[in-house]
C-alpha cells in the first residue's frame, strides 16, 4: 500500500513511518497538512495517517476540509494521536469523519490491526 504521514513531530513522524516500511509499505510523510493537501488531492494514497496536534491548521479542522472537497472525500484516514480519552477518540471518529483511531505511542501491533482493518 502507498501511505502518507502527516504529524508535525518529527519523532512520532519517524516511529509510525518505520513501523509502516517494516511492515512493507511504500510511505511519503508531511511535517504540515499544508505540505499534504497537495499529495492527497493527487489521489495517490491508500491511507493518510494524520496527528491530530499541530501548528495552524489541526488534524480536525483538516480533515473537515477533506471530506468537503469532492476530490478528496473519500480519502481514507486514520488520526494517530495522544488525545487518548473516549471523547476525543469519539470527536475524531464522528464528528471529524476519521475512518480509525490510534492513540500514540504506536506499535506494529496497533498500525497492522488498522492495516488489517483497511483491507477488510
Amino acid at each position: 500500500m502507498r501511505l502518507l504521514v502527516i504529524d508535525d513531530s518529527a519523532v512520532d513522524r519517524c516511529a509510525l513511518v518505520n513501523v509502516l516500511q517494516n511492515l512493507g509499505h511504500e510511505v511519503d510523510e508531511c511535517d504540515s497538512t499544508d505540505h499534504a493537501l497537495p499529495k492527497i488531492e493527487a489521489g495517490n494514497y491508500n491511507l493518510v495517517f494524520l496527528d491530530v496536534v499541530m501548528p495552524g491548521q489541526d488534524g480536525y479542522k483538516f480533515l473537515r476540509s477533506l471530506r468537503l472537497n469532492p476530490s478528496t472525500a473519500e480519502q481514507y484516514v486514520v488520526f494517530c494521536s495522544s488525545k487518548k480519552t473516549p471523547l476525543e477518540v469519539n470527536y475524531g471518529l464522528k464528528r471529524a469523519g476519521a475512518n480509525d483511531y490510534l492513540t500514540k505511542p504506536v506499535t506494529n501491533e496497533t498500525v497492522g490491526e488498522v492495516l488489517q482493518r483497511l483491507s477488510a
